[in-house]
């Protein structure tokens, strides 16, 4: 038998030991009869003694599937069990608690029904296996013997919807007062509330729209029915579906289902996660001990209820947690719990708070009484002082070779019981504790977890500057010298020769009486221009033309390594370089010269890392690094003052995570200097062709480049 049945007979069995005492029964249940009907179809006759029938109160679940009528003021002389097993009735059982009889018609699947009363006879028609709503009709008789009708139960006042614990759906439906019967399935792909004995306000049938709410839940659409109301839950994705119910509410929970139970979400752990096997109850005025025993057989725990623990629930759950419905017990009767291994400790809350202040309270007694031992412990790689602030927030005061930490009065306590104190000798490095045992041991297991060798990084570091030099410079220079006799026998010169002005930068055309002169020869930066020249010469005349062409090509690289070792969180700082002097002077007079009173400065140009290492739990390192390479460019000339230097900085101040061993780019700077520069004769220099003839020409690119590599290495300590 299913494990929610068994549950439900037990629930029987201990309500009618309860119930022993009840008043005598108005009617009784004489005997239960079936026939078989076509279609797998049963039909079931419970005939009482009396002219009249009970008033039944009739209601379903689906799991397991089973169809529940109690007969109020009825005891029971049918049969306790008999079996069917015809359609989907499987069998019938009846038993008399509380003086009431109830009457289990148990199903293989859910199924409808049709139920009437005949003569002394509730006769109930239940088919084979078809699930559409269930229909409830009266014969020919009087009307005082009909089933009651749904429209006379409590009406539903709210339909409310709440995110619940690991996001869930929550919908909750409110009821005016008690009698109303709920029953939840599935139908057509949506979960599905059918609500008899109950009334349905026109102001209750709206449509809910709770896709805000991040749960499975799409919408809430309740509407009327001749025998109730109908409640559809539209939901999204794989989902677990629970309810249950109290006198005046229903609740409907639907969870996601849960992927791979390994994976949890510590922000979940707040809110309670029932992982007990789901069960199905049906509670009427149960009492709550005999209730809780019920629980206890299903887990498979010990509970111990207190003698407090009294009164009576009623309460449907269906598919629900048994973890989750001992909650909804304890809630409804302002209960609490306590857990020692497989012992659930039960009582009221107020009752378990008492209990627990009366045990802090002696536990505080037990300490002020306990008598105080004095401990020395010895500190290897901190410093005492230190770990005393952090046992004590009280105040310390320096003395002859050591402080105390007196908590007598401090109201700030720490770690220390009330009436402890801590000394610590700076000599020794030693902490003198003076408190109770029990906190003694729990400060020796503290300073322990303290007092442990400082993990060290070594940091290794590449600084690299890379620098690509290149100029090219064009050059010409050409002149004509002739002379010439006019008619009257006199010797005219025209022209010069370029002579002494090659290579320099004179003007680049003279024109004299004498004749026209270039002088655009190549001046390169660094260095000097190769020449080649040739010359014409006639019986009156020379021709002279000199080629100049220079091309530089530069490549240099400066790497520096720095290299420093420090402990984990704690800065190390590592320098290289120079400090570069200059002279400066005061009180000079307006001059321009270097008169007054002379004093020197110095600038540095050093090569400089501040590293300060975290290593997280995970061994990886957080570096949170500054480099600085300064170098000298030039010195200018101050008037008064002298030369005074300038420094090119090179720095980068970053923080970045990295793997033990890993090399990482930090940063770098990439510059481009270009220049072309062109000297030629207006007009003449921009003749094509020609043109070369009277211009010159100089290219210059230079590349500077500064990469920064970094590297960290954790190292081992076999201390650790």
């Amino acid at each position: 038998m299913h494990l929610a049945s068994r549950c439900l007979m037990t629930v029987m069995v201990l309500g009618a030991a309860a119930w022993a005492n009840a008043a005598t029964a108005a009617s009784t249940l004489q005997n239960i009869t079936y026939k078989t009907l076509p279609g797998g179809r049963v039909e079931l006759r419970m005939s009482f003694d009396g002219s009249q029938v009970p008033q039944p109160n009739i209601f379903t679940t689906e799991t397991p599937p089973r169809i529940a009528i109690d007969f109020p003021d009825t005891s029971n002389d049918a049969a306790r069990h008999q079996d069917i097993g015809v359609g989907t009735t499987t069998g019938v059982s009846a038993i008399a608690a509380g003086g009431r009889t109830r009457v289990v018609v148990e199903l293989m699947q859910a199924s409808s029904y049709k139920s009437s009363v005949e003569g002394n006879s509730l006769v109930l028609v239940v088919n084979n296996g078809t699930l559409s709503q269930p229909v409830t009709t009266a014969a020919t008789i009087d009307p005082s013997k009909a089933l009651p009708s749904a429209m006379s139960g409590p009406a539903i006042s709210n339909i409310d919807f709440q995110r619940g614990a690991n996001g869930s759906g929550r919908v909750l439906i409110n009821f005016s007062g008690s009698g109303a019967n709920a029953n939840m399935h599935r139908q057509n792909g949506n979960v599905a509330v059918d609500i008899t004995n109950a009334q349905l306000p026109s102001a209750q049938a709206q449509r809910l729209n709770v896709l805000d709410f991040a749960t499975p839940v799409q919408s809430i659409s309740p509407k009327s029915t001749p025998n109730g109301a109908h409640v559809d839950i539209a939901f999204s994705g794989d989902v677990e579906t629970s309810s249950y119910q109290t006198a005046n509410q229903y609740v409907v929970e639907v969870t996601p289902k849960k992927q791979d139970s390994k994976n949890t979400n510590p922000a979940s752990e707040a809110q309670p996660v029932y992982t007990g096997s789901r069960v199905t109850f049906n509670f009427q005025d149960i009492p709550v001990r005999s209730a809780l025993q019920l629980l206890a057989d299903v887990s498979g725990l010990n509970l111990v209820a207190s003698d407090t623990v009294g009164g009576s629930v009623t309460l449907r759950l269906v598919n629900v947690p048994w973890d989750q419905a001992l909650d909804v017990i304890l809630r409804a009767k302002d209960l609490d719990k306590r857990r020692d291994g497989n012992v659930i400790w039960i009582a009221p809350q107020k009752e378990l708070a008492d209990y627990e202040q009366s045990v802090a309270d002696a536990r505080f007694k037990a300490q002020d009484t306990a008598p105080l031992v004095t401990t020395y412990i010895p500190i290897s790689y901190g410093k005492a002082q230190d770990i005393a602030k952090l046992l004590t927030s009280g105040a310390q005061q320096s003395a002859v070779g050591g402080a105390t930490a007196n908590g007598a009065a401090g109201q700030h306590r720490g770690f220390l019981s009330p009436r402890g104190s801590v000394t610590f000798d700076l000599r020794t490095n030693t902490l003198l504790i003076n408190d109770t045992a029990e906190k003694t041991a729990e400060l020796r297991a503290l300073v322990a977890q303290l007092d442990r060798p400082v993990q060290q990084v070594l940091i290794e570091s590449r600084i690299v500057i890379a620098t690509d030099q290149f100029e090219r410079d064009l050059g010409v220079a050409w002149g004509i010298n002739g002379n010439r006799t006019n008619p009257s026998g006199q010797v005219l010169q025209v022209g010069s020769a370029i002579g002494s002005t090659q290579g320099t930068n004179s003007s680049p055309t003279t024109l004299g009486s004498g004749g026209l002169n270039v002088n655009l020869p190549a001046s390169p930066t660094t260095g000097t221009a190769s020449t080649l020249a040739a010359a014409i010469l006639g019986k009156n005349y020379a021709l002279d033309l000199e080629l100049s062409a220079a091309q530089t090509e530069g490549r240099s690289q400066l790497v520096s390594s720095p290299r420093v070792i420090t402990a984990n969180q704690q800065e190390a700082d590592i320098r290289q370089g120079q400090e570069i002097g200059y002279v400066t002077y005061q009180n000079s007079t307006s001059g321009g010269g270097a008169s007054g009173t002379a004093t020197v400065a110095f600038k540095d140009a050093v090569l400089e890392l501040k590293v300060t290492p975290t290593i997280t739990a995970d061994n990886r390192v957080f570096l949170a690094i500054n480099v600085n390479k300064d170098s000298l460019n030039k010195y200018i000339t101050v008037p008064g003052s002298g030369q005074v230097p300038i420094i090119d900085t090179r720095s980068l101040n970053t923080s970045v995570l990295v793997d033990d061993g890993q090399t990482v780019v930090l940063g770098g700077i990439y510059e481009i200097s270009k220049t072309d520069a062109v000297s030629k004769v207006p007009g003449l220099g921009d003749i094509p062709g020609l043109g070369v003839l009277f211009r010159n020409t100089q290219r210059i690119n230079d590349k500077d480049e500064l990469l920064i590599f970094v590297t960290p290495r954790i190292l081992s300590d076999s201390l650790q």
